[in-house]
């Protein structure tokens, strides 16, 4: 049992239903109009040995991110908290601490569920591309630098038709996360 595909139980921590077979993703995560904040991130282990990290810094030198949980500002309390938050911004920093094949958590689908666009740091785009359509995440590897990045995100802020080439995929699919382990004890017995 795991997060990788090429395990003999494939356990992921969120998944895309096709609409044909579910309802589209809700309206407010294929919402087109402008948020009210830029870039949040939400980081609990915090570790300066993390790449994610390194990224941090290098990309708050060219925009202004929220960073949110344990080395940030704290978070409201209750369920949901992380997809309420999100929904004001109009991109998640959907970092993760590792990067290894098939390892993609809850970090990029709360930015989904919540209609944010998550810039990603994890395994390679093809892999990501496995679970996503191509428009559905930014990839920091398709940049040459952390500076482009930046610029590329600026000019999405600013410019809500080119916006949308990253989020009207969305009405095509159903969001499914898995409830952490009710749902995961039932695949493994069917398995």
């Amino acid at each position: 049992m795991s997060y990788r595909m090429d395990s003999d139980i494939f356990l992921p921590y969120g998944y895309l239903v096709p609409q044909a077979r579910a309802n589209a993703l809700s309206k407010s995560s294929r919402s087109t109009r402008p948020r009210d904040q830029f870039i949040a991130w939400v980081i609990s282990n915090w570790s300066a040995a993390h790449a994610r990290v390194t990224f941090y810094h290098k990309l708050r030198r060219f925009v202004r991110i929220d960073v949110f949980g344990g080395a940030g500002h704290p978070l409201p309390r209750g369920n949901g908290t992380v997809v309420r938050l999100l929904k004001g911004y109009m991109f998640y920093l959907a970092l993760e601490n590792s990067q290894h094949t098939d390892y993609i958590t809850e970090k990029l689908w709360n930015a989904l569920m919540a209609g944010a666009v998550p810039v990603v740091l994890g395994p390679s785009r093809r892999n990501y591309e496995r679970f996503l359509p191509p428009e559905a995440f930014i990839h920091v590897d398709d940049f040459p630098t952390v500076k482009k990045l930046a610029q590329y995100l600026v000019k999405l802020w600013r410019d809500p038709i080119r916006m949308r080439q990253h989020l009207d995929w969305r009405g095509g699919y159903s969001l499914h996360q898995p409830k952490f382990w009710d749902e995961h004890y039932c695949t493994a017995c069917r398995a």
